[in-house]
């Protein structure tokens, strides 16, 4: 190469290596906040982030280039949820994202202003975040944990594979309203052989006390309403039923992972994934008012043949055959 193409050459890679530097330095940072019901270190807190996370790096956002996540850790106590709110907010990113009614609320008492993209609420309509599923109508919109049928299929489910149960204890949040509709549409799907009884809880105290004193009247059976509450007391929860021998049924699968008898409901990792691409759409000038909020379109249903054994109970067939996964 003569020297005279030598210096046009680098003079022309000049010319495009600052442009190129100046198009990625000049990228706007964008800020997400997030508070979560998890421990900082529950793997399954770990995992839906980490799904949210790819989501939004497969559609450009790569952290650290043109976003920056503040992940917050309210682990269901409600005081910490409160301060890691206003920490946010103080923040001013671009839009909240929360899980669990509990956080939720908290974030909507404390902004007006700053969109919020729930992921796995109950009854966002009931709970006040939403105007209608279909036109939020203000600054909050998301995904929904599951439709309060699904506490009849719950009822149902146990019945199937422990129809020795005639009680059943609902482990719920008393004060969150969509944790008591879960109970009244549970209650509706009950046949008249099956009395419900509401374990109204807020701590891990509560928990071990209501159903110390449930499981000690006989014949009974569990179903525990997600709530921020029962993700952060998952263990002692499969470790109650296990020990006062009560078939129990979950609204996730990481309580049958983690021994529990029987799952249905939403696959968490999917609805993150979902939460993202909306948190995408917002990041690119979209409104939450302007995007339906919506139910999950798919329920799994998880069986531990392990824990059915430990109980002495039978999984029918036509059930097994039904199940999205069984863990042996």
């Amino acid at each position: 190469m003569h020297r005279r193409e030598f210096i046009a050459l680098i003079g022309g890679a000049a010319a495009v290596w600052p442009l190129a530097g100046r198009t990625q330095q000049g990228e706007s940072m964008r800020r997400v906040g997030m508070l979560m019901p998890y421990s900082q270190g529950d793997a399954d807190g770990q995992a839906v982030i980490a799904a949210f996370q790819r989501r939004l790096q497969d559609l450009g956002w790569i952290e650290g280039r043109n976003i920056r996540f503040e992940i917050r850790w309210a682990g269901g106590d409600p005081d910490k949820a409160r301060t890691f709110a206003k920490e946010l907010i103080g923040m001013t990113p671009d839009v909240i994202v929360p899980s669990s009614n509990q956080v939720t609320t908290i974030l909507q008492q404390e902004t007006h202003t700053i969109p919020i993209v729930f992921v796995l609420v109950g009854d966002p309509v009931g709970s006040g975040y939403v105007a209608s599923m279909a036109q939020p109508g203000g600054n909050l919109t998301g995904f929904a944990v599951l439709e309060n049928a699904i506490a009849g299929k719950w009822v149902e489910t146990l019945s199937e594979i422990a129809p020795q149960v005639s009680r059943v204890g609902f482990i719920l949040h008393p004060e969150t309203l969509a944790n008591i509709g879960l109970l009244h549409a549970a209650e509706a799907s009950a046949t008249s052989g099956i009395k419900l009884v509401a374990l109204g809880v807020h701590n891990a105290g509560e928990i071990e006390s209501a159903v110390t004193a449930f499981a000690a009247q006989g014949n009974g059976g569990l179903i525990a309403a997600p709530h921020a509450i029962t993700f952060a007391n998952r263990d002692l929860i499969v470790e109650l039923a296990a020990r006062y021998r009560l078939p129990a049924v979950y609204a996730f699968r990481n309580f049958a992972t983690s021994g529990g008898l029987i799952s249905y409901g939403t696959n968490p990792i999917m609805m993150w994934r979902e939460g993202a691409a909306y948190v995408d759409r917002i990041l690119k000038g979209a409104k939450p008012a302007d995007l339906p909020a919506q139910f999950p379109t798919k329920y799994e249903l998880v069986i531990n043949l392990k824990t059915a054994k430990a109980l002495g109970l039978t999984v029918p067939p036509l059930m097994l055959g039904r199940a999205d996964d069984v863990i042996e």
